[in-house]
């Protein structure tokens, strides 16, 4: 869903974001290696155990970043805004 008529907005959490995805990206690489190597099946549910935890953990960085920024800017525009808002966040809660 495209929300092209919001105002632009500094993600400020976005460098923190692309850093848990680098890291969850050097996680999932050792997975493929893990495999490849027939390492045992523990070591290599631990392994994806941590690229799960770095993606959500980025996934929730960009929900809250969302929530407390892009949000915000349209709750103040009177009962027009708080529609918006509350659609926003019906939209961006099933992600959670």
């Amino acid at each position: 869903m495209s929300h092209k008529h919001l105002p632009k907005h500094v993600h400020t959490a976005h460098p923190d974001v692309i850093k848990r995805l680098k890291r969850a990206t050097g996680h999932l690489q050792n997975v493929i290696a893990m495999i490849e190597a027939e390492r045992s099946c523990v070591d290599i549910a631990q392994q994806l155990h941590a690229v799960e935890k770095a993606v959500s953990a980025a996934k929730k960085l960009v929900i809250h970043d969302h929530l407390d920024h892009c949000m915000e800017g349209i709750a103040g525009n009177g009962a027009a805004g708080m529609q918006a808002s509350i659609a926003q966040f019906k939209d961006i809660s099933k992600y959670l």
